[in-house]
């Protein structure tokens, strides 16, 4: 297996876990949301950890730094996925990903995938305001109009808030994605879809926390004896 960069470097790990009893597609091992591991790290880890017996040979990088951001790397940017087309957007998306399951657009059918959030039922004025009043380290949010020409609200305008991204090594995302998780719930309790959201945030500790109103800050102060433990287990695996 010829190794590659994590286009987000491999160097930070962050967010929470998700329960044991909800493996998916999705959530194929328990890792937390920002693993900071390369593929190759992966497949060892998996290997040894699931038991799978496979004779796997990982060939590693030659010059790479687990810091190296994929713009650092000296590589052509390739698309991940269809809906990740920037470096920018990959950095977002750990955070904009877990309330896509939701009834709400994350700008899949425009141009910004990732980097807008929204949704007819919006105000983007008032959600725009309550999220710079958190004061998310690495962003900040504008409101903004917009029409998905696919994927979920097609066709419809849409009223959110437009992600900047302003320092990447300063942002969190998990923490950000329960932000905005929270916000919507807070601010459109009546509209916003929150029980959509719990496959894909796959934590019931977290999503419970969420719907109860605790401050996110604390929420993520909760899953750090967790992420610890992964960090430990990690280690065994790391190739650089």
């Amino acid at each position: 297996m010829l190794d590659r960069p994590n286009p987000i470097n491999a160097s930070v790990v962050q967010g929470f876990l998700p329960d044991e009893d909800r493996r998916s597609f999705t959530s194929y091992f328990p890792l937390p949301v920002r693993h900071g591991m390369t593929v190759g790290e992966l497949a060892t880890m998996f290997n040894a950890e699931k038991g799978l017996g496979v004779d796997l040979h990982v060939i590693r990088m030659n010059g790479y730094e687990r810091t190296d951001w994929y713009d650092e790397t000296g590589l052509s940017w390739v698309n991940p996925s269809p809906n990740i087309r920037t470096l920018n957007q990959a950095a977002l998306y750990p955070g904009v990903a877990l309330v896509e399951g939701s009834n709400v657009s994350v700008g899949r059918g425009t141009d910004k995938p990732f980097e807008l959030l929204g949704a007819p039922w919006i105000n983007a004025k008032t959600l725009a305001a309550h999220l710079n009043s958190r004061k998310i380290q690495g962003v900040r949010f504008v409101p903004v109009d917009f029409t998905p020409s696919g994927s979920r609200f097609k066709d419809r305008q849409c009223h959110g808030v437009r992600i900047l991204l302003l320092d990447r090594q300063a942002l969190d995302p998990t923490v950000m994605g329960v932000e905005i998780i929270s916000a919507l719930h807070k601010l459109y309790p009546r509209d916003f879809e929150l029980e959509r959201a719990l496959p894909l945030i796959a934590s019931r500790s977290v999503f419970d926390s969420i719907r109860n109103g605790k401050d996110p800050v604390l929420i993520a102060s909760q899953w750090q004896d967790r992420l610890e433990e992964f960090r430990k287990l990690r280690e065994r695996y790391l190739l650089y």
